[in-house]
């Protein structure tokens, strides 16, 4: 399965997206109200993965376009695997096994176009070196 889908609005920055929060007395993290508007627009343009529950490794080929140069394209990728898990186009975010990311600037339409294929798995490698003792 391979579509690409667009999701319209800049995906906020993962890193800025939790504040902290007193719960019974204990220090925890609660979403922003920013990530939690992004999370729930995410999901109703997300027609065409919506509910796919991806269990297979899968890669993920994305073009973040932001409104200005300032946000990190990595800060994005967190959040967008978080949306897709939410939103159970993916099972879990964990059977990513590769991602092709570009950053762009697009100041009157931020967006992120994706594509996410299902893939054989996880390459294997034995690298361990010979004892010397």
């Amino acid at each position: 399965m391979q579509h690409e889908q667009t999701i319209y609005g800049q995906p906020p920055s993962k890193s800025n997206c939790y504040k902290i929060i007193t719960l019974g007395g204990h220090g925890s993290l609660a979403k922003t109200p920013a990530l939690k508007e992004y999370e729930k627009k995410f999901y109703l343009q997300c027609g065409k993965y919506r509910d796919k529950n991806i269990k297979n490794f899968f890669k993920l080929d994305v073009d973040v376009y932001f409104q200005s140069n300032q946000p990190d394209l990595d800060n994005s990728l967190k959040c967008l695997l978080d949306c897709l898990q939410a939103c159970k186009a993916i099972k879990n975010d964990r059977q990513c096994t590769e991602i092709h990311a570009r950053k762009f600037i697009d100041k009157y339409n931020p967006r992120v176009e994706f594509t996410i294929t299902e893939v054989g798995g996880v390459e294997v490698r034995d690298t361990r070196q010979p004892s010397l003792f």
